[in-house]
Order: C-alpha cells, then sequence, then structure tokens
C-alpha cells in the first residue's frame, strides 16, 4: 500500500504541478494519514478502505486541536490521493468523494500602512556595506512588484530588463508575467548591481540575481529571516513576512487607482476571486489588519 502512496507523492510536482510547498504539506499529511491506517489496523489494500474509516481520521483529527484550514488542507490530500488512486484503477468505488471538509473562515491579510512600508524600507539603508545594498534592493522589489518569495529568490540577472523597468517572472504554474517596476527600484537594483553583488559573487557563472554570503542563490529562509531582523529594527510589531510585503502591495495599488483585473496579473493569480479579496480592505480596514 505505501508503495502506491508513494507513487502518488513522487508524481506530485513533476507531473501533477503542484508548487513545492503543496507537495511538502501533502507528503507530511498523507504519511500521518498512513500511520493512523497502521494503528487503525492497517487495511490489505485501498480498495478495503471505506468512507467510515475515513470519518474516524477527520475526527481524529479534530481532537488533536488543529486548526482548521490544517484539517482542510489534510481533508484535501487526502481526497486527492483517492481520486488518483480511482484515476488509476485501483480502487473501484471513491470512499472520499463525500467526505466533509471542516468550514474555514477567510482571514482578511495582514497588510502594512504606507508609513510602515516607509519605515521597513529605510532599514537596510543606514549602511552602504553589500549586505545592506542586496537588502534594500530586495526589499524595495518585493513592494514594488508584490512576488511571492520563491519568484523571488529564483530571479535571475537575465530576468531584469532594467532600461524597460521590466521583470520576467515565472509563476508558480510554469507560466511567465511581466511586471513592471518604478524608478526608485530601479536606482536601489542599479546600486546593488554595481556596488553589492559583485563583492557577494564568489562564483562569476552564477546567475541568481539575489547571493548571501556564500555567494549563492539566497534561499526562501534566509529571504523571511532578513524581513524579520528589518521590521524589527524598524519597530514594526506585527509579524512582518514576505507575504505582507505582497498582500501590501495589492492593496495599496487597488486603493491607488488599480483595477482588479491588473491586480490580479500582477500578482499572477489565476482566479481573479483570489485578488478580490484585497477589495474587503479599504483604508480603515487595512491600518486596523496592521495593528496601528
Amino acid at each position: 500500500m505505501y508503495e502506491q502512496l508513494a507513487n502518488f507523492l513522487d508524481r506530485l510536482q513533476d507531473e501533477m504541478n503542484y508548487s513545492e510547498n503543496t507537495a511538502v504539506a501533502y507528503r507530511n499529511d498523507l504519511n500521518q494519514f498512513f500511520q493512523f491506517l497502521q494503528e487503525s489496523g492497517l487495511p490489505a489494500n485501498w480498495a478495503q478502505v471505506n468512507q467510515s474509516l475515513l470519518e474516524r481520521y477527520v475526527e481524529n483529527m479534530k481532537g488533536q486541536a488543529y486548526a482548521s484550514s490544517s484539517v482542510a488542507r489534510k481533508v484535501a490530500a487526502v481526497k486527492s490521493f483517492f481520486e488518483y488512486l480511482e484515476a488509476h484503477k485501483l480502487i473501484g468505488d471513491n470512499p472520499a468523494v463525500d467526505l466533509q471538509s471542516p468550514k474555514v473562515e477567510k482571514r482578511l491579510p495582514h497588510t502594512l500602512t504606507p508609513d510602515e512600508v516607509v519605515q521597513l524600507l529605510l532599514a537596510p539603508r543606514q549602511e552602504d556595506s553589500p549586505k545592506n545594498l542586496r537588502d534594500t534592493a530586495l526589499l524595495a522589489l518585493l513592494y514594488a512588484t508584490g512576488m511571492r518569495v520563491t519568484e523571488v529568490v529564483t530571479l535571475d540577472i537575465d530576468d531584469m530588463d532594467m532600461s524597460g523597468q521590466i521583470l520576467h517572472c515565472a509563476g508558480k504554474d510554469g507560466s511567465m508575467r511581466q511586471i513592471p517596476f518604478d524608478d526608485e527600484t530601479t536606482e536601489v537594483l542599479y546600486n546593488y548591481l554595481e556596488h553589492g553583488r559583485p563583492h557577494l559573487l564568489k562564483d562569476s557563472e552564477q546567475t541568481a540575481l539575489f547571493l548571501n554570503h556564500r555567494g549563492q542563490q539566497l534561499t526562501r529562509q534566509g529571504l523571511w529571516l532578513i524581513i524579520k531582523a528589518y521590521a524589527q529594527e524598524a519597530g514594526l510589531t506585527d509579524s512582518v513576512t514576505p507575504h505582507t510585503m505582497r498582500h501590501s502591495f495589492a492593496v495599496h495599488r487597488l486603493e491607488g487607482g488599480s483595477d482588479l483585473k491588473e491586480v490580479q496579473k500582477l500578482l499572477g493569480h489565476a482566479n481573479i476571486s483570489t485578488t478580490q479579496i484585497y477589495k474587503q480592505l479599504d483604508g480603515d480596514e487595512a491600518a486596523a489588519s496592521s495593528g496601528s
């Protein structure tokens, strides 16, 4: 049974185009599900798993004080796996078809006010070290474009059209989109490219735009730590993450007069309903959600 589960997990990114984060979460969730089956008395095969057993699993998770969103994700992982088994004729009827997920209340995104964004963007400008020049450019680009964490850290030098002030961004679904950036972002990027990146570079063949102190491509975790440190330095008491910058970009764009379709395109949302949540955040709500 586990071999079939392992085959499904191996296909998540290569064939089913799941993002790296989703694939990791599904792997953890489905390994937990398999452990539950082992503890419950492992069936002989997947065809013997029925809806009653799956409902027991859901109740078991609810009893462990998981957040509703976590339970819903774990249920989604199980449903995806059984859809795979059904599609490959490894089971007959799909016992997960009617499996119910808990209702998840959608929370409004956490954003920064424009003044808080300014405080954050100024934080790394206290020094002109290669690291600070990188971080100045990094934060400015995050806010100017609303890019995702992975999109930013995987940028290459050639993805930047400095004269046209356009970057070419590969989205999580593999599609490419063009995102404009402003004069101020262009200036700090030039400064980093001329006076910062050459001092971080260890290998002349390295093409990543943002480098760590070892001269390698900056990691997702590295980016999170950078923003956390500067948020503390700027005196921002609420949690600030790369996604906070993305949310703030979207809200401030809409408040500045951009229409929903334009912001959807810039963010790379497949469905406009994902973008619509930002319309709920007018100036007063945005300030409240930032804790100010």
